[in-house]
């Protein structure tokens, strides 16, 4: 695999520069902060907050429910791995206005920072190929956020982008922890959109 020289921290702005026009779906942990550093834990963000491994699934039903709004699930290399089946049924069910961004640091922060299988052997832009999702990239340096900025939005989903980032602090950011609260919330925003 490629040198990995990308640093987390502002990679979502410049693939997201307009992140109101975005349903977002986070999983847990250094993605979550990052997402919700992007909408400014907007109401058009919904956190699974503790619930690992569920952020694609969610992302797929509400692709599906809502085909005329772009939704983009952004999840660790972690939570990927932990539900990693729901790629196929993604694939499978194809919404076109689906992207599941991976923030891939190679390792588990919440847990003592041991290394994952992405660091090792695992390489999850083939993985998704395997399972059927033709539009694919991958990002590990600054200079594949252009790239990445224009994949999110061009041709139909869904789209994997595997966006592989150095070890290291995700952004720092206080999030809402109040699920119920998060979640009325974005449906109060949603149903008004």
């Amino acid at each position: 695999m490629t040198e990995v020289t990308l640093n987390r921290i502002g990679a979502l702005p410049q693939i997201f520069p307009s992140p109101d026009d975005y349903l977002f779906v986070t999983g847990l942990a250094g993605p979550a902060r990052d997402a919700a550093a992007l909408t400014n834990d907007g109401p058009n963000m919904f956190t699974m907050a503790g619930c690992m491994g569920a952020a694609m699934t969610m992302g797929l039903g509400m692709a599906l429910g809502a085909p005329d709004r772009d939704v983009v699930v952004i999840a660790g290399d972690g939570e990927m791995m932990m539900n990693i089946g729901s790629m196929a049924t993604i694939a499978s069910q194809a919404p076109k206005n689906l992207t599941v961004v991976c923030v891939d640091n190679g390792g588990h922060g919440e847990t003592g920072g041991q290394d994952g299988h992405t660091s090792v052997r695992t390489n999850l832009a083939k993985v998704a190929e395997g399972f059927g999702i033709q539009n694919i990239l991958t990002v590990s340096s600054d200079a594949g956020l252009k790239d990445a900025a224009e994949f999110v939005k061009s041709g139909d989903g869904p789209r994997f982008l595997w966006l592989r980032v150095m070890a290291g602090e995700p952004t720092k950011f206080k999030r809402n922890m109040n699920p119920a609260e998060c979640r009325v919330r974005f449906k109060t925003a949603f149903q008004s959109a």
